[in-house]
């Protein structure tokens, strides 16, 4: 018997059922790609409900037994924990791993460069591969990573260390990178480019999902997102034929029963595995502002145990955090105290120790600031973000030295502090690469047709629930009749 054949045996034997045949041809094509010394990169492209999350997760398992080391890695922290949780074994980001801390750049921020790779005969695993953009601008942030073009950087990466291979997986039904029409890492035509690709599909529902409200439905948007891909582009809302009346997990629910349903949820999912998850940040404050006030009855703006959103990158406060490098645009944080409240800069501040669910609790101190909380832009307008530079600016305008005054208002706390929004509700974008037991979905007020985006949209907002979905104030349209 062959490595390959070997190694399939053992995949095949860690399921605690039969495998579909798309589960089956994955797993023969990972034993022969690890095994063989032709691809580097193999492409994973998994659907909801497949079984792709076991299967991976029979992979590692028997790799480590027979002393393959494995790497794995996600675009968020977020992502990163649920990839460890299914998998036994800690991941990291992809940018805590593959960077590292240059300089201070021209402009004052930082500049991470490539780290070299030290591996030898490593397999990288690389999970919500969806998410990855192709250029700076998806970085959303004033620092310089790499090249700029993460995916490019992360195959270059694991090509730079002795006989390394990387399993990219992901869902090509969720919604691009901000910007992208695809997501570049599950295109056939882009990562041929790459050279020494190949590509694995999981597209059959495993019998165990059958039963599900979230996945039957998901499912079917699935289908439609190929047929519109292939065909017109748009869709009359009227056939897009969403099924509740025969499943427990997914609800149709009007406003009327809103604060009932979420004080339910609360109650029974915890608060931190409820989410609201919304079209736009208008609406996001909206249910955020009324969550707090009737179902949570907080009167004051930041109370202990508020759970909130990081909504732009910050490289300072993280100095005692392990093995993580700088806090991310999208991360999720729990408020523990607040104090010394301050105007500065016509911008409002505090002081506040924070922890990090998804970074096993740990905490920091930091300045945060408190006018994007309520804002209706993602975070700091651009005039706001004008005014801070400028009054922090000019607080080292006795450095006369330009490049040690930049390193100055680099550093400066006031100029570094955390821009928060409630994360109670939050957009379907913020939520990728996360999981929650309890999910409502917002109407998200469609017009009489339907693109391929609103259908992504809608079934990356299913996928993150494993347990629950509230479909709150849909039109009686878009429903199975």
């Amino acid at each position: 018997m062959g490595r390959a054949d070997f190694l399939y045996s053992g995949f095949i034997s860690r399921l605690s059922f039969s495998p579909t045949g798309c589960q089956d041809n994955l797993l023969r094509k990972v034993a022969d790609f690890v095994s063989s010394d032709d691809d580097d990169i193999l492409v994973v492209n998994g659907y909801a409900g497949t079984g792709k999350t076991t299967a991976i997760s029979s992979v590692i398992s028997v790799l480590k037994e027979y002393k393959t080391k494995c790497v794995l890695l996600a675009p968020t922290g977020r992502a990163a924990k649920v990839l460890s949780s299914y998998a036994g074994q800690q991941a990291y980001t992809i940018h805590k791993h593959i960077y590292r801390q240059k300089s201070v750049g021209g402009d004052g921020f930082g500049q991470f460069t490539l780290s070299p790779n030290k591996d030898k005969e490593t397999l990288f695993v690389v999970d919500e591969v969806s998410l990855i953009g192709i250029d700076a601008a998806q970085q959303q942030s004033t620092a310089s990573f790499g090249s700029g073009n993460l995916l490019e950087d992360l195959i270059s990466f694991v090509r730079s260390g002795v006989d390394c291979k990387v399993i990219l997986i992901g869902d090509s039904a969720q919604l691009p990178p901000v910007g992208l029409d695809a997501s570049p890492a599950l295109s056939k035509d882009y990562m041929v480019m790459m050279g020494g690709v190949s590509f694995a599909e999981l597209s059959t529902v495993v019998r165990q999902q059958q039963e599900s409200g979230i996945l039957h439905n998901a499912t079917m948007i699935r289908q439609l997102i190929s047929e519109l891909d292939y065909g017109p582009g748009v869709m009359d809302i009227c056939d897009l034929g969403l099924e509740t009346q025969s499943f427990d997990d997914i609800e149709r629910i009007g406003g009327g029963d809103l604060i009932e349903k979420i004080s339910d949820a609360y109650s029974a999912y915890g608060e931190d595995d409820t989410i609201i998850l919304c079209r736009s940040n208008k609406r996001a404050i909206k249910y955020n502002l009324g969550i707090r006030s009737t179902i949570q009855f907080k009167e004051e703006r930041l109370v202990r145990d508020d759970k909130l959103m990081i909504v732009k990158n910050c490289y300072q406060f993280v100095e005692d955090m392990e093995n993580v490098d700088y806090i991310a645009n999208g991360d999720i944080a729990k408020l523990q105290k607040i104090s010394h409240f301050e105007d500065r800069y016509g911008l409002h501040f505090a002081d506040a120790r924070i922890s990090f669910p998804d970074y096993d609790d740990q905490e920091i101190v930091a300045k945060v600031i408190l006018d994007t909380l309520e804002s209706e832009s993602a975070s700091l307008t651009y005039e706001q973000s004008n005014m801070l530079y400028q009054g922090v600016n000019e607080d080292y305008s006795h450095i006369k030295t330009k490049k040690k005054r930049y390193e100055a208002v680099r550093e400066d706390k006031y100029y570094n502090a955390l821009q928060l929004k409630y994360a109670n509700a939050i957009t379907c974008h913020k939520s990728q690469g996360g999981q929650w037991r309890c999910v409502f979905i917002d109407n998200a007020f469609w017009q009489d047709e339907l693109t391929v985006d609103d259908l992504k949209w809608l079934y990356t907002a299913l996928t993150r629930a494993t347990e629950k979905v509230y479909l709150v104030n849909f039109k009686d349209e878009l429903f199975d009749s």
